[in-house]
Parts: structure tokens; sequence; C-alpha cells
């Protein structure tokens, strides 16, 4: 006689537990920042959205800027960069975890353990699941906050975009492939070349 195995059902919160978490559309600022995940998660209007895992090469896309940036930033004592998670408080009740913020040194004060406010430059890498999102949600809210300069990788292209702020909207300033530089209004001095940004990853 053949024996099958229990079927495994995948468990669910129970009522009581579900009841610890504020409702759709009520988070506060306070509920989020106590959040303990090492997800993604970003607030907006009362509700937490969870965001998708990057992929791998979405993560080295991310290091390779980040090391060149880190690299240049303390050389020159230029202020902060910081990597997601990083929570950037852009309004009231209002949170965004792009991939990658600078904070100039004259503007360190906006840093606190939770959060940091209106940074310099910010930076994305477009998700495949919804590149809306970052094309104009996230951009028209970044613009509102006064963030002076916006950074968009596209992977599917092999393109960084460039916006600066101009009377409170972004000005597309640059649309760099390989063979092209990158440079930065906020980081004068930086360069940095746009293929090795790109290249394929190791295998």
């Amino acid at each position: 006689m053949t024996i099958s195995p229990p079927r495994l059902r995948r468990p669910r919160p129970t009522h009581e537990i579900v009841d610890l978490f504020p409702a759709r559309g009520d988070w506060t600022e306070e509920e989020y920042l106590a959040l303990d995940t090492n997800r993604l998660v970003e607030l907006s209007d009362g509700e937490v959205e969870m965001l998708e895992m990057p992929t791998i090469f979405h993560q080295i896309m991310v290091v390779r800027l980040i090391t060149a940036l880190d690299t240049f930033i303390v050389a020159h004592s230029l202020g902060q960069a910081l990597v997601a998670p990083v929570r950037v408080r852009l309004g009231s009740g209002k949170y965004r975890e792009p991939d990658l913020v600078f904070v100039a040194a004259a503007h360190l004060d906006r840093m606190d353990e939770l959060s940091v406010s209106r940074p310099d430059l910010v930076v994305e890498v477009i998700s495949p699941d919804d590149p809306q999102r970052d094309r104009m949600t996230k951009m028209q809210e970044y613009a509102q906050a006064g963030i002076s300069e916006y950074w968009l990788l596209d992977p599917s292209t092999a393109t960084l975009e460039v916006y600066t702020l101009r009377h409170n909207a972004y000005t597309s300033t640059r649309r760099l492939r390989a063979g092209d530089e990158l440079t930065s209004d906020q980081l004068p001095g930086f360069t940095l070349a746009v293929a090795d940004v790109f290249k394929p990853r190791a295998t």
C-alpha cells in the first residue's frame, strides 16, 4: 500500500496578527518607520508598497555606481553616498527607497538614523515590473521634494539619463550610452564611463 505524504498547506496569518497592522490607507510615518524588514518598502498616502526584489544585474549596476561615487566622494570630502535600503522622506506621509542617494557635506544635517530628507541626488534603476513608476511617479515626487538631480538607469536599453531640477521640474540634460562619460552638477570633477556601468556581469 502506498501512503501519500500529507499535503502541505501554506500558512496563513491568524486574525490577531493581521489586526496588529494598520488598515490599508491608514499607515502613519511612525508605524512605517517602525517596520522591521529586509524588504524594500515605501509609504505613500497612507499605504505601504512592497517593491519587487532587484535582479542580480540590477544589484551589480548599483554596486558599480556606488563604488565609483563613494571613492570620489570620500577622496574629496564631498558628503555621503548611501545605497538601498535607505528611506528618503519626500514630504508628510511619503517615503521612497531609491537605489542610491547622495547627500552633500553642507546638507548632512538632513540625515538621521532612520531616513534622509531632500538628498542632493537620487538614482533609480528602472524596474521591469512597472517602468512608469520610476519614469513618471517617482520623477514627479522627487522634483516636488526639491531633489536637485535624478539619474535613471535603463537596463533594457543600456542608457543612463541625467535630469536636473529647474523651476520645480526636471529637465532632461543628457541621455548617455556606451562611449559617453557620466558627469554631475552635484559632483564637480566626477566622471565615469557609462560602458563600465552596463558591461555584462562576470560568468
